[in-house]
């Protein structure tokens, strides 16, 4: 049996996938009805990159990183739908230099919160993109744009190509 490593010990893939797969039909359904997303992205990024990618997840609302490489890597995973009408300026959530993480993952989900893509950038590259002048999100808030995010990072998992897993942004 599949599992992900958790701060609370292995998790049951296929019971914790069972769980998520409803939670992602509900959110899609809340998002038809009301034209509101349910605020689940995150969650399922988080789930998403630690079964693909085999992590260890870390405690909820961990300041910092939220899941860990066999090697020791810390990294932050911030999630992202790219739903048919998404405006092109996306930015993902808020990057805090003041915490300690070593690198930076991007899941990109479909519409059906399914992941399409995943991006890692290291926190060098990172920091270089946010202390860069010009906008007032991305240095005060710590929020780069996905396209901006993306041109730092290495693509690291792909729906197209599952198997490929080209070598880890360091």
């Amino acid at each position: 049996m599949a599992k992900i490593s958790s701060e609370k010990g292995e998790l049951d893939v296929v019971a914790v996938g069972k769980l998520i797969d409803q939670v992602k039909a509900i959110a899609k359904e809340y998002r038809e009805l009301t034209g509101r997303p349910l605020g689940i992205t995150g969650e399922v990024a988080e789930y998403e990159a630690a079964r693909l990618l085999n992590l260890k997840l870390t405690e909820v609302r961990n300041a910092g990183y939220d899941a860990i490489r066999s090697d020791g890597t810390r990294i932050q995973i911030k999630g992202r739908v790219r739903f048919e009408a998404s405006k092109p300026g996306q930015r993902i959530g808020s990057i805090r230099l003041t915490h300690d993480w070593d690198s930076v993952m991007l899941v990109i989900l479909d519409a059906d919160f399914s992941p399409l893509e995943i991006y890692e950038a290291p926190r060098g590259k990172v920091e270089e993109a946010l202390g860069t002048p010009g906008s007032l999100a991305r240095n005060e808030r710590g929020a780069l744009g996905v396209r901006k995010f993306q041109s730092i990072a290495q693509l690291v998992w792909s729906r197209d190509d599952p198997h490929k897993q080209p070598k880890v942004a360091k």
